[in-house]
């Protein structure tokens, strides 16, 4: 199966910047698409940015101008580049991939999740 493995967060003052990084374990095909959510305490689950197979990418309009989404394919790793950080950005960030991979003696898709990393912006 496809595992997905996160780092990057912890704590940063506000106007501050993090990286985040998700990289994909197994035998994978293709990716069609890979992404960041985040989850504030007491709040549902977000999508936060996206990118596709053909390198499209969308954001959530709190973090347009802010983050950038990334992807180095020979890595099988996703970033997530965070910058003027505020308070409001304080969650779990959780990586998502989709595509096809190989496990289990065929090919299949996959739409598997990170453990999520904790970021918190407090001065």
């Amino acid at each position: 199966q496809v595992q997905l493995v996160e780092s990057g967060g912890g704590l940063v003052q506000p106007g501050g910047s993090l990286r985040l990084s998700c990289t994909a374990s197994g035998i994978i095909f293709r990716f069609n698409a890979m992404a960041w959510y985040r989850q504030a305490p007491g709040k549902e689950r977000e999508l936060v940015a996206a990118i596709t197979s053909g390198d499209s990418t969308n954001y959530a309009d709190s973090v347009k101008g802010r983050f950038t989404i990334s992807r180095d394919n020979a890595k099988n790793t996703v970033y997530l580049q965070m910058n003027s950080l505020n308070p409001e950005d304080t969650a779990v960030y959780y990586c998502n991939a989709r595509g096809v991979a190989y496990y289990s003696g065929s090919s299949r898709s996959f739409d598997t999740w990170g453990q999520g990393t904790l970021v918190t912006v407090s001065s």
